[in-house]
């Protein structure tokens, strides 16, 4: 039984296998699902997981039936899509029921949003990230919030009235919705809450109607590729990566930043282009031509989608195995030219390929982080590659990411 005392922080599902009676230990075993616990101490038990948003409660015996219990979720408007919500905020509406339930869909997306989305929810809050915006939504309806306010609004009376906290919980409400009214920042949750919310249908029950090929899945995808394609040409001379990308010989390096830029861009609304799905879906249309369906992608391998796009290269590779090809070559080509590497050179050698396939290229302080840094740092490369290493850093950056 796990009640007083059990701390489990990694715990998402609470699972009622026997009824219980006492309202204080039934209170007490819910309460072993909300413990926080931050992202890489859950993902080294749970190693699929990203972030611990919510937890779950099995119920096998109806124990949850029984009206014993004081909490209750803050979602209660779970069928009330967040758009209708904060309309409804916007529209002047202060119900306790809206302000939490809008307060549950913004603390699950706390998790999920990157740090450049937060700071742009706080230009548009003035000043607030989605993390203080939920704060104070949960605050705002708080009671013992709302006699406090009362209070302080009127100081010579020592119990304020009901009709004195009403209108203080209206004030505190008010202020906390406030940079919701705010139609460019609604926009924003908006579109973060399509990319990083997934709705989960538990009441409809699919049946198998017909198994074999689907034509209009590959219609999808072929409208899918269309759309990628005719994006590339309109933004060839807008967005950095694809200027770079677009000209051949490349007129400068391609960086991490960028690419990371693009696809960030391309997941969001209208487009909503993850690179495993438009990786499914040049293969579901040129399959012969396709290696690596349905692998899990890596950032980089948009690099690999936008030259097959721009029909560059003939073949749609992981940008792995593109950089393994040309290390193989180049490797073999400073055999020829009589230059042997030691097994220690070819260690760092490895681990400078590794980093390239990942973030497109590398620079000194890289060597200052993982896996670099546990291995000597760079102290420890210069001392194995001397000062041939600079001219080697800037021949592998060249002919890996090309």
């Amino acid at each position: 039984m796990i009640a007083t005392g059990t701390d489990i922080k990694p715990l998402e599902i609470v699972f009622f296998l026997r009824t219980i009676r006492s309202r204080s230990y039934f209170e007490q075993m819910k309460g072993r699902g909300v413990r926080v616990i931050n992202d890489t101490d859950l993902q080294a038990v749970t190693s699929d997981a990203r972030s611990k948003t919510h937890f779950v409660i099995v119920d096998a015996v109806g124990v949850c039936e029984a009206a014993k219990t004081d909490s209750r979720p803050m979602d209660s408007q779970r069928t009330v899509s967040l758009e209708k919500l904060l309309q409804a905020v916007s529209l002047g509406s202060t119900d306790t029921d809206v302000i939490s339930s809008i307060a549950a869909r913004f603390a699950r997306m706390v998790q999920r949003i990157t740090k450049e989305d937060d700071k742009e929810i706080k230009k548009l809050s003035g000043g607030k990230g989605l993390k203080e915006l939920t704060s104070s939504l949960v605050q705002s309806i708080d009671p013992d919030r709302h006699i406090e306010q009362a209070k302080k609004d009127n100081p010579s009376i020592q119990e304020p009235s009901s009709e004195q906290i009403k209108k203080a919980a209206e004030k505190v409400v008010k202020d906390a919705v406030k940079p919701l009214h705010n139609p460019a920042l609604r926009d924003k949750i908006l579109e973060l809450h399509k990319t990083t919310e997934q709705t989960i249908d538990i009441i409809s029950k699919d049946e198998i109607t017909t198994a074999g090929f689907s034509a209009e899945a590959l219609e999808k995808a072929k409208g899918m590729i269309e759309s990628f394609e005719k994006f590339i040409q309109d933004n060839k001379d807008e967005i950095t990566a694809l200027q770079i990308l677009y000209s051949r010989p490349y007129k400068e390096r391609l960086r991490f930043e960028q690419i990371k830029e693009l696809a960030g861009l391309i997941e969001k609304p209208p487009y909503q282009w993850k690179i495993d799905r438009l990786w499914e879906a040049y293969a579901a249309l040129e399959k012969s031509k396709v290696r690596g369906a349905g692998s899990h992608r890596i950032l980089s391998d948009l690099v690999s989608l936008i030259r097959f796009a721009l029909h560059q290269e003939d073949e749609l590779e992981p940008y792995s195995e593109h950089v393994e090809e040309r290390f193989n070559k180049w490797l073999s080509e400073q055999e020829k030219a009589g230059k042997k590497f030691s097994e220690e050179q070819l260690f760092w050698l490895e681990k400078i390929k590794e980093h390239i396939t990942g973030s497109l290229s590398i620079e000194r302080e890289d060597f200052d982080y993982a896996p670099f840094a546990q291995n000597g740092g760079l102290g420890k490369v210069h001392q194995v590659f001397g000062e041939e290493l600079w001219k080697m850093m800037d021949e592998l950056n060249e002919v890996l990411a090309a």
